[in-house]
């Protein structure tokens, strides 16, 4: 693959300046010591918060959770975090969660759920519903779904499985996926086409996909790879994003095409020249902070019960 042609001065840039935070023995590090330097990491590219920003913290049922605010919300953003299940938190993604709160108006609840391999599934998945249920109970309707990664994962999950409570299900006016991982077929597409892609490897999505896998045989489901369900009815307003450079790329296209088939609304929009984990770089790199408002735009539509791609 011709990353150079594709991947412009810009990204290689950023694709550079996230390799110098990590040393050279990282492939070695105990789970706690990758933490650490991925929170580093993160803290290098972490922007200001608009001052029309507030925050609060607080324990929901022991899940940590932050709520942000700028306003008088009429909406909530609930957001599932990136690191594959295994890093991240509420502080790695705390400026991403405050501008789409700035430039939306709507409430951000980020969600801090258990991690592996501490926790294997379904325990990512039961913090992020139990979250779900609470913004339902606290703030009412209007809820949209963003999450990026395994955090687009966690929101496409919640979808599948609120269908089978009518009163939240009414509640989820759409979701926002972020070059997610929804369980496609790692043998084929993008998983061989970018399987040594920057910033991502086919190999590296199979270690994060093992570590939080429980121990086994429990067959297809829905909360852990949602492109396993065999029912794609009734799902919310869904718009997927996905990275052009990156092995995870067909998975948005393929739970787009699932949706369609079903009868839903979905809409696919494909970042050329960009790799995955591309969010940090939206004030470096131009493509990036373009793709970063179609993003606000399509949180700010779908919490208004607007639907912009027909």
């Amino acid at each position: 693959m011709d990353y150079e042609r594709l991947i412009d001065e810009e990204t290689w840039a950023f694709i550079r300046k996230t390799g110098e935070c990590y040393p050279e023995d990282a492939v070695e590090l105990s789970i706690e010591e990758q933490r650490a330097v991925y929170n580093e990491m993160a803290r290098e590219f972490l922007a200001p918060r608009p001052d029309i920003v507030m925050s609060e913290d607080r324990l929901l049922e022991q899940i940590p959770i932050r709520i942000y605010t700028a306003g008088d919300p009429s909406r909530t953003v609930l957001f599932c975090h990136g690191g594959g299940f295994v890093v991240g938190g509420l502080d790695s993604h705390d400026d991403v969660c405050a501008e789409i709160c700035a430039q939306t108006g709507y409430r951000v609840v980020a969600v801090d759920y258990r991690l592996a391999p501490e926790h294997q599934h379904p325990a990512m998945f039961e913090d992020a519903w139990t979250a779900l249920h609470w913004v339902q109970a606290t703030y009412g309707e209007g809820i949209v779904l963003m999450g990026d990664s395994a955090g687009a994962n966690l929101c496409a999950a919640l979808s599948h499985a609120a269908r089978g409570d009518t009163d939240l299900s009414a509640c989820l006016l759409g979701q926002v996926l972020i070059y997610g991982a929804f369980g496609g077929d790692v043998n084929a597409g993008s998983y061989l086409e970018h399987a040594q892609a920057p910033m991502l490897t086919r190999d590296e999505i199979l270690f994060y996909m093992d570590v939080r896998r429980p121990a086994g045989d429990v067959g297809p489901d829905a909360t852990y790879a949602p492109l396993q369900d065999g029912d794609f009815t009734g799902l919310p307003p869904t718009v997927l994003v996905s990275a052009d450079c990156d092995p995870v790329r067909d998975d948005s296209r393929d739970y787009r095409d699932q949706i369609l088939q079903a009868g839903g609304k979905a809409h696919w929009i494909n970042e050329p020249g960009l790799v995955h984990g591309y969010l940090r770089a939206r004030h470096s790199v131009r493509r990036a902070a373009d793709s970063f408002e179609r993003i606000s735009a399509a949180v700010e539509a779908l919490g208004q019960g607007v639907w912009p791609y027909d």
